[in-house]
């Protein structure tokens, strides 16, 4: 299991490195696929979609591809194309009626935004002046945050966090997590030539975030009652269960790079 998920992980760094180091549409493509395999997992969760596709999963994805295309073409009209989105979905829904409940309405949408627009912000921040460089701040948070925390709570973590949602987490792993990500902003910086004080404090806020995506991201698959999203990368799970946190830290560290750097 441990050989697996180590070979995963190392394909997910290398097709990381490769899609975001090229950036542009090779980066814009793997991020809207991404985003349709996440959507896909989170609808199978929410019945959204059943055995087959349905019209409503379908409306879901165009409405995410629809959002794509104006971040590339008309960055002005993403708000505008979210309400279309939802108009969208409330037309199979009225149309339909009843094939679809109020509910599963609400998790297509949300699908959407959660899934698809989250996601978005690393093509975002990737094409901020600096964006070569800042990008790696969203990885270099949520991953750098788990990876440290998961050391400190083993070694020293005694208090727990959420006992109920999530028994292995502890209080001092989520300190270690934010401290850890903090200092490898600091470290990532001061090689890239970046501003350590605001590396530092963007990759501290990415990481207490981050893991706010991961416990989200567990809550909703403890109310469905699964283990994993999918199966699509051996020894992780799927997409979602990969890129919990990341989703989470994207938007914040694209804002974060606007205000701070």
């Amino acid at each position: 299991m441990f050989k697996t998920r180590l070979i995963s992980g190392i394909v997910l760094v290398l097709v990381a490195l490769l899609t975001i180091c090229t950036g542009n549409i090779v980066l814009f493509m793997t991020l809207l696929a991404v985003s349709l395999i996440g959507m896909q997992e989170l609808y199978k969760v929410m019945k959204v979609r059943e055995d087959s596709f349905t019209l409503l999963e379908i409306a879901g994805y165009a409405g995410i591809v629809g959002y794509y295309l104006c971040l590339l073409l008309a960055p002005e009209y993403q708000l505008l194309e979210l309400i279309g989105a939802l108009v969208l979905l409330m037309f199979v829904y009225v149309f339909t009626y009843p094939e679809f409940h109020a509910e599963q309405i609400m998790a297509a949408m949300f699908g959407i935004l959660y899934v698809g627009v989250m996601l978005s912000f690393i093509f975002q921040t990737r094409e901020l002046e600096g964006g070569a460089y800042h990008v790696w701040l969203i990885f270099l948070s949520s991953w750098g945050c788990d990876t440290c925390a998961y050391c400190v709570g083993m070694l020293i973590g005694k208090h727990k966090m959420a006992p109920i949602l999530s028994p292995k987490k502890s209080i001092e792993g989520a300190v270690g997590g934010v401290v850890g990500a903090a200092l490898l902003g600091a470290i990532y910086a001061a090689a890239t030539g970046g501003t350590v004080w605001a590396y530092a404090v963007i990759c501290a806020v990415g990481g207490l975030i981050s893991m706010v995506g991961d416990l989200a991201a567990s809550a909703i698959k403890r109310n469905q009652g699964i283990k994993d999203y999918g199966k699509l990368i051996p020894g992780h799970g799927g997409i979602l269960d990969r890129f919990d946190s990341v989703i989470f830290t994207a938007p914040i560290i694209y804002f974060l790079c606007i205000t701070l750097i």
